[in-house]
């Protein structure tokens, strides 16, 4: 899809289930874990999208075997056992920062020369907290672009480990990546987070994937884990539905007064963004957890001021949401946001603006008061910045606003193909959606 697309106005609520696609954080922490493995694992549940293509393709380049069958939602992997059997490897990351950020790290227990590129906006985002990371153990690391950008070459004969403090005020992926390669290791890594952390719940999902894996990950307090050596045994590991795509369902319910069902994510999820339905729920909505559902109902009806560095990737999401509120919505601490895959605010705000709200910038979020100066939401023509969560998230403006359109409506490809046809079967649009070309 490369036209712009329209997006159909509902001519009610919002009302139906839907059961995500496998989350994107999991897979390709999962994929890390069962590459590093001793013995094959199964992966099951996992999601099928740019971002899990390109970090499998990652991994086969360092020469780890992995049987794919994507159309079941299957990858079959024979790890190396803590050992990166390729001496020299050339890794095209695209537009993912996971795999960016893990393999960087998982380089590092190679004995050879590797490097990693990725697309334009990859070689902008920020990485060298991590190779000064790696540098303190004694790994070769650098970062070609200006400010510390990928490309990224690394030389390395392995880590013995130890000590070794990580930024956290960027991306909690650093130190993830880093935790993940402690395990395979000589003699461990006490990991220290340095500075601000941003993400934390992320940081606590790449524990769980760890220890479902065998890694033994202990900690000993809010800025320090201890990882024992030791490795990972392969083992059938079930990726649980991405909580980040359920945003955009639970939020259609929210803007439409409808009633939606998120199937397979309930309190006990290991993704924080399941927190996003805790936002709609200051807002007005109704939410009904279940062991393995959650439902949300009616309208989101007022503003509120929200912290949301725990669950950034929601916030164009709830932005959008906010849109339909009454009084200003303020959205703080994820100065972050601005090294995603655009950056989340500056250009957030512009396409709210666009669609005649009234937005205060702030360097680490913005306010949103739902109407502007020249009045009600009109029709616009959205950019998407080449950015999935840009474009699945200000979508969800059309079910109200007549003449929205999305603009390059498949960088959804990234972490959701499915995501058009998901969203016209629950919002009840004319099938196909999107149509034919």
């Amino acid at each position: 899809m490369t036209d712009p697309l329209p997006i159909p106005v509902v001519s009610g609520p919002v009302c139906g289930a839907v059961r995500p696609p496998g989350s994107k954080s999991i897979t390709n922490r999962a994929l890390v874990c069962s590459g590093l493995a001793r013995g094959e694992s199964l992966l099951t549940g996992v999601l099928d999208s740019e971002d899990t293509r390109v970090m499998v393709a990652g991994l086969a380049a360092l020469g780890v075997p992995i049987e794919a069958r994507w159309a079941d939602s299957e990858l079959r992997i024979e790890g190396c056992g803590g050992l990166i059997p390729a001496a020299t490897a050339t890794l095209d990351c695209r537009a993912s920062g996971t795999t960016m950020r893990f393999l960087s790290a998982v380089c590092g227990l190679g004995h050879g020369s590797y490097r990693l590129d990725g697309t334009a906006r990859m070689r902008k985002r920020p990485i060298d907290d991590l190779l000064e990371a790696m540098r303190s153990l004694g790994i070769d690391a650098d970062a070609e672009s200006e400010g510390g950008c990928p490309p990224v070459v690394i030389r390395s004969r392995g880590i013995r480990g130890g000590r070794v403090a990580v930024a956290g005020g960027t991306s909690s992926q650093f130190a993830s990546g880093l935790a993940m390669v402690a395990p395979c290791t000589t003699d461990g890594m006490d990991l220290e987070f340095a500075g601000q952390l941003v993400s934390l719940p992320y940081l606590a999902m790449t524990r769980s994937v760890m220890e479902a894996f065998g890694g033994c990950c202990h900690v000993v307090n809010d800025r320090t884990w201890r990882i024992a050596p030791g490795g990972y045994e392969g083992r059938h590991y079930c990726i649980e539905p991405d909580a980040s795509a359920a945003s955009y369902f639970s939020a259609a319910a929210a803007i439409t007064g409808g009633t939606v069902r998120i199937e397979g994510l309930g309190r006990g999820s290991i993704q924080g963004d399941i927190g996003f339905c805790d936002a709609l729920e200051a807002m007005g909505c109704t939410v009904t957890w279940e062991a393995d559902a959650v439902t949300v109902a009616g309208r989101a009806a007022r503003g509120i001021e929200i912290d949301m560095n725990a669950i950034s990737d929601t916030v164009p999401t709830l932005a959008v949401v906010a849109l339909f509120a009454e009084g200003p919505t303020a959205i703080r601490n994820v100065a972050h946001v601005r090294d995603k895959e655009t950056d989340r605010i500056s250009d957030l705000v512009s396409e709210l603006r666009r669609l005649g709200a009234d937005v205060e910038e702030r360097a680490d979020g913005l306010t949103l008061w739902p109407a502007g100066e020249s009045g009600p939401l009109h029709a616009a023509r959205i950019r998407t910045y080449d950015d999935h969560r840009m474009a699945m998230s200000l979508a969800l403006a059309g079910l109200r606003v007549e003449g929205v359109e999305i603009e390059d409506p498949a960088c959804v490809g990234k972490t959701f193909p499915a995501y058009w046809n998901t969203l016209g079967r629950l919002a009840g649009f004319p099938q196909p959606f999107p149509p034919p070309a």
